[in-house]
């Protein structure tokens, strides 16, 4: 493994991006989501307490406990809460000295401070990726200053990273075919992938009209970048890695570009910068690295390593045309696939390979402590030598310590058992498994549905005759309605409102959002339209509200390859929620059981200083949309990387014009010297002009 000064500033700017892109799209939605007048407020989380501090952060691990001793109420401690998340994030996108240990750190604790009080709505699996990657940014990052400089023990730190994309890609394919998902095993998910994700966008249609076999086919790429390339980010052998990398990012571009879930696929793409190296990324900014002549050994070693890359490439086509028998026809020009092992082979030989891949970890993590610590005692001077050994010592036992946590989620994979863990290790794990530093991925993998996407829709009437329909702004509603493009923010109720509708769970938030909804809450209903003229009940709240139960699938283009006019069709499946109105004994009961209804009255705001610029700020956010907030980011981002690109290459400029300048003038004596010499023969042509005899006789 080459150097890892640039990938490391890539992987910390992407995770300081990622932060800025949570705390802003959050940001937006907390007044409908957690106020006072919200679906599930905060303050029912956070009531008021007169315990000490340290019990209160003891009870509750939250920042936002905080928040009277500034003079706010709970919604406006979140809010600053994510503010000063924004506001940090974007100081580490924009300058590198700020993005150091102690600034990863305060915006890990930010972020894990709203999760903490955040419920259902901040417990997807990208909350908890974001957590971890934001940890080990911690310890990848440097101390206090975030230069470009490394110290010895950085690859160890950075391999952390590794092992952390190749527990989520592992995670995610093994999940896909352990739980026995009938459209992965059939090789036919993306035939239905496309249309069943959860926040799906216009592109998703088309990909959706592509020829069944070109389906199964990615299906085919998909399991292979999931199952086998993983293994390939510990490969001695460079172009492995860098073929392994460029997969992974191929597969995560087509997933941010044909939907909406966009936060898990940068944080991959921002792991993966782990399986690069300085020269690699040196040569994409047009970096020329001097030829070297090799010594015969050097040459035997790289042809070695490229005839041992192309039989793993070989290898791993061989496995895909054996394992999804991929035939080709011919007759008509297509690619067959179907899958030969069972569930029960795949089963066995995930058993099998679960011990041997966690000692593949142990074996490149070990080759990174050795590696670290002979360069530390390769360091000139003693005090030196020793300071980089104090060093090295201490990031190897927090990187073993990591390493050995991250085993007790790891071996709990469907089918695997962790009883080969140690005791003391699995104690350790559940003390710091509620602060979200190693956490499980691809176990809440949801199994696709073959007969279409579930979609709940619901409906308010003043009479409980004539319903209408509400619509969501980035949810599938009317069939005539293309699929919106949100991407990056993420829409937290609509996100809620596809995973319940994916089968029977307990979701106390939606009595909450129907009570709010039948108190026609602003807030609430900024959630759902901007737009006043989009929501039906902008005049006055519905007197009834109930919810039904939808199918919905993409239409499909005729044989003529005519368009269809609309994106979606659809049919009624069954009631979702009964009609409700306010003082319905069934709602009443439900929000008491949910804990939702309110016992003690929300506060007056306190009119500190806080407070008056926290409100003056949400008066001016609160007409924007999520992402106009975020595109409004990114442009700023852009520009301020621009206007720095276009004065860094003015100050080249002007800095390589002294130096000519400073050249011509070395040259002054010499030039005076030779005009002397032409005015002093000059003189002489001069005298002996008056001295010829023709001038004498004058």
């Amino acid at each position: 493994m080459g150097e890892i000064g640039l990938p490391r500033c890539m992987f910390l700017w992407s995770v300081a991006g990622i932060y800025l892109f949570a705390f802003a799209s959050l940001y937006v939605q907390i007044p409908g989501l957690y106020g006072n007048e919200g679906i599930v407020p905060v303050r029912l989380v956070v009531p008021p307490s007169d315990r000490p501090l340290l019990d209160q952060l003891k009870a509750s691990p939250t920042l936002l406990v905080l928040g009277p001793q500034l003079g706010l109420d709970p919604q406006q401690a979140m809010e600053l809460v994510c503010l000063l998340g924004a506001l940090l994030a974007l100081g580490a996108v924009l300058l590198r000295p700020l993005r150091n240990s102690v600034v990863f750190l305060c915006l890990w604790a930010l972020y894990f401070s709203l999760c903490q009080v955040g419920q259902d709505f901040l417990q997807c699996q990208w909350d908890s990726l974001l957590l971890e990657a934001g940890f080990l940014a911690v310890v990848v990052a440097p101390l206090l200053c975030g230069g470009s400089s490394l110290k010895l023990h950085d690859p160890l730190t950075f391999w952390l990273t590794r092992w952390l994309l190749f527990r989520v890609t592992f995670g995610a394919g093994v999940a896909k075919l352990a739980r026995g998902d009938s459209e992965w095993w059939s090789l036919s998910a993306l035939s239905h992938h496309f249309e069943s994700q959860a926040s799906p966008n216009p592109l998703s249609w088309y990909c959706h009209q592509l020829p069944g076999w070109l389906l199964k086919l990615g299906g085919v790429l998909q399991l292979e970048a999931e199952l086998i390339a993983p293994f390939l980010f510990f490969a001695p052998v460079r172009c492995l890695r860098l073929a392994a990398f460029y997969l992974q990012v191929l597969l995560q571009l087509g997933s941010l570009l044909t939907g909406n879930l966009s936060i898990m696929g940068l944080l991959t793409i921002a792991l993966c910068f782990s399986l690069l190296d300085d020269n690699h990324v040196g040569a994409w900014q047009g970096h020329k690295t001097k030829k070297q002549s090799k010594a015969l050994m050097q040459t035997i070693g790289s042809l070695v390593s490229l005839l041992l890359a192309l039989g793993v490439f070989a290898l791993m086509i061989y496995s895909a045309v054996e394992l999804f028998q991929l035939r080709v026809d011919w007759e008509q020009k297509i690619v067959l696939s179907k899958t030969k092992f069972t569930q029960q082979q795949f089963a066995d030989v995930l058993k099998f390979i679960t011990v041997p891949s966690i000692w593949v970890g142990v074996l490149s993590l070990t080759w990174e402590v050795v590696a670290a610590m002979l360069g530390c005692v390769c360091a000139r001077g003693v005090l030196s030598k020793l300071w980089a050994l104090l060093q090295w010592a201490i990031f190897s036992a927090v990187a073993a310590a990591i390493f050995a946590l991250t085993l007790v989620p790891y071996t709990a994979m469907e089918g695997v058992s962790n009883s080969k863990i140690m005791t003391e290790v699995r104690k350790v794990y559940n003390l710091v498994e509620p602060y979200g530093l190693v956490s499980a991925y691809g176990v809440d993998h949801k199994a696709l549905k073959e007969d279409g996407r579930p979609e709940i829709i619901i409906e308010g009437s003043m009479d409980q005759q004539k319903w209408t329909a509400i619509e969501f702004m980035y949810k599938p509603g009317q069939v005539e309605r293309a699929p919106a493009l949100v991407s990056p923010y993420q829409p937290r109720l609509d996100w809620q409102l596809w995973e319940v509708a994916q089968g029977p769970q307990d979701s106390p938030w939606f009595t909450g959002l129907v009570q709010r909804l039948l108190q026609g809450k602003k807030d609430v209903v900024r959630l759902i339209q901007l737009d006043e003229a989009q929501y039906p009940f902008s005049q006055s709240p519905p007197t009834f509200i109930r919810a039904g139960l939808y199918k919905y699938w993409f239409t499909e283009t005729s044989q003529d390859g005519a368009q269809p006019q609309h994106w979606w069709r659809r049919h009624f499946v069954e009631e979702f929620y009964p009609a409700v109105q306010l003082g319905d004994p069934e709602l009443e009961r439900m929000l008491r059981v949910h804990g939702l209804k309110e016992k003690h009255p929300a506060q007056p705001l306190s009119g500190s200083l806080v407070s008056q610029a926290l409100v003056l700020v949400r008066g001016h956010v609160c007409t924007l949309s999520g992402p106009l907030v975020l595109l409004a980011l990114i442009a700023t981002v852009a520009s301020v990387c621009l206007v720095r690109s276009i004065m860094g290459q003015k100050g080249r400029g002007a800095a390589a014009a002294p130096e000519a300048k400073s050249k011509k003038a070395k040259d002054p004596q010499p030039t005076a010297e030779k005009n002397k010499g032409k005015k002093e023969s000059s003189e002489d042509r001069t005298q002996d002009s008056d001295r010829s005899p023709r001038k004498r006789r004058k």
